[in-house]
């Protein structure tokens, strides 16, 4: 059944002007906000937890901004994969800080390019492919259909997908030593069991990827952050300098300064961020009880096999 239901509905999405689809984004952000479902406990828990000094109608009227973004951006993507890139071209109202994106790749060593979830991603992939080849982190989904949707709709526009695995690592090292862009998620949520560290991010330990530091130890790569802000008649593509702290030779201080690149992006348009994914599903609280029950049952073992 969602194999036929998901190509359908993005095939009749795909077909909207851009400005029907923002308005359905609005009505189903705001059936979101009324129904009170998961997605508005996640976002406002999380809106809760990083902006503290929020009044509670704060809080509430910014989760309720939240929802509609975040369904305003669901509502776009097929729109994006069906169109080319002169279609979305002629949607990008301005750029911001390409200087800085041209500058860090006439360095020879290629680019990491941040790109968090944060506006439309889907805007970011295509507008960076148009300046240099691009190679993008992607994370197979286990629907057949909509995963050869999603593959489809960003392989495309000089773009590469890598999967995650050794294979993608090997790609995207290979993309930064021809002088290409590499395109990561750095908010994914990483698996416990995958290369990941605890780093503050709005001051709470948060699970963070460490591929980006990988990268960086072994291209001396730069990096800078970028997000495409919803903003009337399309796109404004927002660059910056990545966080100093990103280039430290310590992996904890390097994914400290990855996560204030985000952190310092999404204070530029905190609406448009998706507090709907669970970022802080991983407290470090847990990971040192988790670790600690995990040391006790070795200790045991050991134990247990001396007396035997």
């Amino acid at each position: 059944m969602k194999n036929w239901v998901i190509p359908t509905v993005f095939k009749c999405l795909s077909r909207l002007p851009l400005s029907t689809a923002r308005m359905l984004g609005v009505l189903v952000g705001c059936c979101a906000f009324i129904l009170k479902g998961r997605s508005y406990r996640i976002t406002r828990k999380n809106i809760r937890a990083c902006f503290p000094h929020l009044s509670t109608h704060e809080v509430q009227m910014l989760t309720r901004e939240s929802l509609i973004e975040t369904a305003k951006t669901a509502a776009e993507v097929a729109i994006i994969w069906r169109n080319s890139w002169e279609w979305l071209q002629s949607r990008i109202v301005s750029v911001e800080g390409e200087a800085i994106l041209r500058t860090e790749l006439a360095k020879g060593r290629g680019l990491i390019a941040l790109a968090p979830h944060l506006g439309n991603w889907e805007v970011v992939a295509p507008f960076l492919a148009s300046i240099a080849p691009l190679t993008a982190m992607y994370q197979p989904v286990p629907i057949p259909a909509l995963d050869k949707l999603i593959l489809d709709g960003r392989s495309k526009c000089n773009i590469n997908m890598a999967p995650t695995s050794r294979k993608g690592m090997c790609m995207l090292l290979k993309a930064l030593q021809q002088n290409n862009i590499v395109g990561i998620l750095p908010d994914q949520l990483p698996k416990k069991d995958a290369g990941a560290e605890f780093a503050p991010f709005f001051n709470h330990e948060t699970l963070t990827i460490s591929l980006v530091h990988s990268l960086i130890s072994r291209t001396r790569s730069p990096a800078i952050s970028i997000f495409a802000k919803r903003v009337t008649g399309g796109f404004n593509i927002i660059i910056l300098p990545a966080d100093d702290l990103i280039n430290n030779e310590d992996i904890i201080k390097s994914i400290t300064g990855l996560n204030a690149s985000v952190e310092q992006c999404v204070r530029l348009a905190p609406a448009q961020y998706q507090w709907e994914y669970n970022r802080f599903r991983f407290p470090k609280s847990h990971e040192i009880v988790r670790q600690q029950k995990k040391n006790s049952i070795t200790c045991k073992t050991i134990c247990d096999t001396n007396l035997q």
